[in-house]
């Protein structure tokens, strides 16, 4: 049975959007009052942090999991068409990241300036990122909510920028109070890995949905086979082929031949199948073709020979 959680989901992402809108304002307003372009740049992660709950919030109202006549497998793919967009907001935060580290690198800028009352005021921005984090994975794993899941390894992201901000602008702020005006380059040096961080979440969130949308395989069809093979009156098991992604929504077909004589017992024998992927592999939709026994076949799935 298909379950619509959007409304769960959508809550989520109001409540997340909320606050990463007041991380970004203070990051922002810091950033600017200090001078600093690893802080500038990490309020600029954070806008994408915003623009990615707007754009689950959009994903969220179109991808009802529930079939309908244009769309008969449900709308869910969507969801992952928005998580994909949670990547592509990565990579642009990644390149205006280090194109604003290299003109700082080449061209200079004004020193950086921070007190300690700014930095506290970083550390309770941390603490929300943290929050969110948690959070919002926490329910997407619960929902199996792809967006949410998403986001929370972007707004995790977030967070280990802004230790590596805060590290480097503890740095600079102690180049001040020592004189060593090198440590002014921290600022600037950090840049660089705050950039490969936000890189690595995109590329995780790319992987992750990427197989959703291009109908990958989503268990391996010799694990369905062992399960349909043990229920009993099942025969012979063949062209297994399934896609989806388990947890969200999964897509069984194959081939079956049953030690039946009428057509209620073999429909009695295929339910059984079908009840114990459901318990295995929920929430899955199956569809079983029943075969004589002069089908009988020992491939398992599909090759390039058997689609030549």
């Amino acid at each position: 049975m298909v379950v619509d959680r959007r409304s769960e989901v959508r809550k989520v992402l109001i409540i997340t959007l909320l606050l990463n809108l007041v991380v970004m304002a203070i990051k922002a307003v810091v950033g600017y009052l200090t001078g600093s372009l690893s802080l500038l740049a990490d309020a600029l992660h954070s806008v994408t942090d915003s623009a990615n709950n707007i754009l689950g919030l959009v994903t969220n109202q179109v991808a009802d999991p529930r079939p309908d006549r244009d769309h008969p497998y449900g709308h869910q793919k969507y969801e992952a068409i928005g998580a994909l967009g949670i990547a592509a907001f990565l990579g642009i935060a990644c390149f205006e990241i280090l194109s604003g580290a290299v003109e700082r690198l080449i061209k200079g800028g004004k020193p950086v300036s921070i007190s300690p009352n700014e930095l506290w005021i970083l550390l309770i921005v941390l603490g929300i990122n943290i929050f969110v984090t948690f959070y919002e994975r926490a329910v997407g794993k619960r929902l199996g909510s792809a967006i949410l899941v998403a986001d929370a390894q972007h707004t995790m992201s977030d967070v280990w920028v802004t230790i590596t901000v805060i590290g480097g602008l503890i740095g600079v702020w102690q180049g001040r109070v020592l004189n060593i005006p090198q440590l002014q380059l921290l600022d600037v040096f950090l840049a660089f890995p705050v950039a490969i961080l936000v890189f690595h979440s995109g590329w995780k969130v790319l992987t992750e949905n990427l197989p959703w949308l291009v109908d990958k395989m989503a268990i391996a069809p010799e694990v369905i086979h062992e399960i349909a093979m043990d229920v009993p009156g099942v025969i012979n098991c063949h062209s297994i082929a399934s896609r989806g992604s388990v947890g969200r929504q999964v897509f069984v077909e194959m081939h079956l031949i049953v030690d039946a004589t009428d057509v209620e017992t073999a429909h009695r024998i295929t339910e059984q199948v079908e009840a114990r992927l459901e318990e295995r592999f929920s929430p899955v939709r199956i569809l079983i073709h029943v075969e004589p026994p002069a089908y009988k076949s020992d491939r398992i799935s599909y090759d390039f020979q058997e689609l030549e």
